[in-house]
This record gives C-alpha cells, sequence and structure tokens, in this order.
C-alpha cells in the first residue's frame, strides 16, 4: 500500500493506494472524517479498501488537520455546518480531478465517520454521480438537528452570533442537502448504515426512522439498503463495523 500526502486544488489530502497502481484507474472512493478529527484518523479504512484495489481520498475537511485556525471547541462547534457545507463542495473538486487526472474506474463511492457521515448524506442529496456509500454514526435531519444544537447553546446561556434573518436563512440553505426531505433523489445507489444504539452524540433513532423510510424507495432492489446497528457501542464504529462498511464500499464501488 502506498500513501502520498498531496494538495489538490487547496484541500490537503492523503491519497492511498495499492503498490504500483498510483497512476493506474482505479475504482475510488473519497472518506470523510468527523468533527475535531482529521486525515490521519481513518488511515484504518482506507488500509481496508487500498488492500482491495482501491484508491481512497482522504481530505482534511475545512478547519481541520492541516487547515486548522486555531479555533477552541465552541467556534469549531458554532461552524460545524460551515464544515459540513464546504466537504461537500469540496468533494465536487475531488471528483472533477479524478477523472481529469484520468484515476478513477467509473463513478466513485463516497463515505465517512459522524460529521463525515452527516456529510456523505448531505452530497448524496445533490450528486447523483456518487455510485455508493457507506455512513457511520451519521445524521440526515439536517434541519432538525441544526435547530437542536442551536436549542443547546442557547440553553446553556450562549448568546449565537447570528440574527434571525441568517438563522433562517441558514435553515432554508440546510433543507436544501437535508436528506429526510429529499430521499428520492437516492434512487436506489448502493447505501450502508452503521449506527451505536448507545450513542449520544449523534443520536440511533433518528437515522434509524430515515433508514426504515428509505427501505419503501428500496422495495424492489433491498440488497442494495443495508443497517448495521449496534446495541452495545456509542459513538465510535467497532472493528466488526469498520470491516462490513469497506467491504461495502470496495464490492458496490468496483461493480460494473
Amino acid at each position: 500500500m502506498r500513501v502520498e500526502r498531496e494538495n489538490w486544488k487547496g484541500i490537503p489530502l492523503l491519497h492511498v493506494v495499492p503498490d504500483d497502481k498510483i497512476d493506474e484507474r482505479l475504482p475510488t472512493v473519497v472518506f470523510f472524517h468527523g468533527h475535531m478529527s482529521a486525515k490521519e484518523h481513518n488511515l484504518h479504512y482506507a488500509y481496508q479498501l487500498a488492500e482491495k484495489g482501491l484508491r481512497v481520498l482522504l481530505p482534511d475537511a475545512h478547519l481541520h488537520g492541516e487547515r486548522e485556525e486555531g479555533l477552541d471547541g465552541i467556534q469549531m462547534s458554532l461552524r460545524f455546518w460551515e464544515v459540513v457545507l464546504t466537504s461537500i463542495e469540496e468533494l465536487e473538486i475531488l471528483n472533477n480531478e479524478l477523472h481529469r487526472k484520468q484515476l478513477a474506474a467509473g463513478e466513485i463511492g463516497v463515505g465517512g465517520t459522524s460529521m463525515g457521515g452527516i456529510t456523505t448524506l448531505g452530497a448524496l442529496t445533490v450528486y447523483p454521480w456518487i455510485k455508493t456509500s457507506a455512513v457511520m454514526m451519521g445524521a440526515a435531519n439536517y434541519v432538525q438537528l441544526a435547530k437542536a444544537q442551536m436549542q443547546q447553546f442557547e440553553s446553556k446561556g450562549f448568546k449565537l452570533p447570528i440574527t434571525q434573518e441568517e438563522r433562517n436563512k441558514m435553515l432554508q440553505t440546510l433543507e436544501h442537502f437535508d436528506a429526510t426531505k429529499n430521499k428520492s433523489i437516492f434512487n436506489s445507489r448502493p447505501v450502508f448504515f452503521w449506527h451505536g444504539e448507545q450513542d449520544t452524540t449523534v443520536p440511533f433513532s433518528p437515522i434509524f426512522s430515515f433508514y426504515k423510510a428509505l427501505t419503501e424507495d428500496y422495495a424492489e432492489v433491498p440488497e442494495r439498503l443495508y443497517f448495521m446497528r449496534d446495541k452495545e457501542a456509542g459513538h465510535a464504529v467497532s472493528r466488526s463495523g469498520m470491516l462490513a462498511a469497506t467491504d461495502w464500499l470496495a464490492r458496490h464501488t468496483a461493480a460494473q
């Protein structure tokens, strides 16, 4: 396995590929990390995928990793949706570069953990060229989640640095990427979910409800939708979940 530290159009990333195949067209996955994390923290996903013959891009999200700006936890939380929406925008840049460089064999797979899973679900609503996805500890309900986050801040005595008009505009923007309001756009593409039932950071119930709503749209191709639940796990993906997710991504990204 070969790991290259690169920068594509201002996006720092780790480019992970099987040995001696750096210039070949390969099935490709872009994998997003979580909040307050960085690209290096998902190398175990990239390793499993590269072992299966895939190319993997692990980008640093806006304000994270090589792009961090010394913000504290509260400041980062206040800019959470800015980070998510920037990653969704940058995914198109990475996809365009993959094809310009003639590195991707067909449409790409996308996955992520926590904030990366949230990003993946938003990306599915706007990019029909995503071939398959794996969502670990994600959330589809952008508007509901943003409202809950703002309420949580205000309940602790924080005054949010936005006007009511700005708040409304933000929620309107998030609605565009809210998969619970746009689930028909999934168009039966293969989607894998993993979530721990004891997760208190990104709650289990909303994403499982979304999965159940999706099953109606996948009635004719139920094998393209899978939810792996862990009764004991909190906000940390189990090894079995990681292996199942990478197997899913490899199988469906490489499929003709």
